[in-house]
């Protein structure tokens, strides 16, 4: 019954709804375009630089509520007329992968913070109901570029929050999603058809993992209880990475950490400990 309820608030807010979705063809946003075309809304608007898979997108889903819009969220026009009428904002478009990220420091903050800045004002001149921006758990006493970045986006974000009064702001942050693109269990894949032993940088290293369909369920479920600029973060597993492997291929190769990688990530600071409520299956920051 519970989650009956929380599907039901879910539909309520998503009924005959106008939704953008930024870095939408993507891995996360993908399946979370699938998940909401399932819901009576009014059409889903995605927009990404990735021509391919915006094709991809589509005929996958086979939707007429479906509007892909090729476009850079560092184009203030495009964005400002993909926003235009539009009730939800769910932002996911980023340069993610740690490696590009350090060696292409300039682009990657004018993406993701940049960016995201760009669609925090188009929100204030378009006045969406609801602005929900995809971080990650690198957020968190970041130590790479693209950490300190997601950091900026949820600061930011979070400002427009307490703020702004004619949109609910508010943040998602949560680990590595298994069947994202780029992953270590591509690169495992990959290694594995070409009879080599698996990568792994460290055999103590953990990392937090869930599925992507829970990371979509997670996302969905924080727009009915956004208020003023909180983040969400679920409550999700720690595995070591080498056990992980292990499970895949006892044949692995030690190839050390990257620039500005943790040995284990975490979810939540001291500090933000400090102004956090505790749900069953979640912690709200404050």
């Amino acid at each position: 019954m519970k989650n009956t309820n929380k599907s039901n608030s879910i539909g309520k807010e998503l009924k005959n709804k106008t939704i953008l979705i930024t870095g939408g063809a993507g891995s996360v946003g993908s399946a979370l375009v699938k998940k909401i075309l399932e819901y009576p809304v009014k059409s889903v608007r995605v927009i990404d630089i990735d021509e391919h898979a915006l094709f991809t997108l589509k005929r996958q889903t086979n939707d007429i509520r479906l509007r892909t819009l090729l476009g850079n969220i560092l184009d203030k026009e495009r964005i400002e007329m993909a926003g235009k009428d539009v009730d939800i904002i769910i932002h996911a478009a980023a340069v993610k992968n740690i490696e590009i990220s350090e060696y292409n420091p300039i682009e990657t903050i004018d993406i993701n913070i940049n960016g995201t800045v760009n669609l925090i004002k188009m929100a204030m001149k378009n006045k969406p109901k609801i602005f929900l921006n995809i971080s990650t758990d690198k957020a968190a006493n970041a130590s790479t570029l693209y950490g300190t970045t997601k950091q900026l986006t949820e600061k930011v974000t979070s400002w427009a929050g307490k703020y702004l009064t004619d949109t609910k702001f508010a943040s998602v942050r949560f680990g590595n999603v298994m069947e994202s693109k780029g992953n270590v269990f591509e690169v495992w894949e990959e290694e594995m058809k070409n009879n080599k032993p698996l990568s792994i940088t460290d055999p103590s290293m953990k990392r937090y993992f869930f599925h992507l369909d829970e990371a979509v369920n997670f996302v969905l479920k924080c727009i009915p209880i956004m208020k003023e600029g909180e983040i969400f973060v679920p409550k999700m597993k720690s595995y070591k990475v080498k056990d992980l492997a292990t499970k895949i291929s006892k044949n692995h190769k030690i190839i050390g950490l990257r620039k500005g990688e943790k040995m284990d990530e975490i979810l939540i600071t001291d500090e933000e400990k400090k102004r956090t409520k505790k749900l069953d299956d979640m912690w709200i920051i404050k």
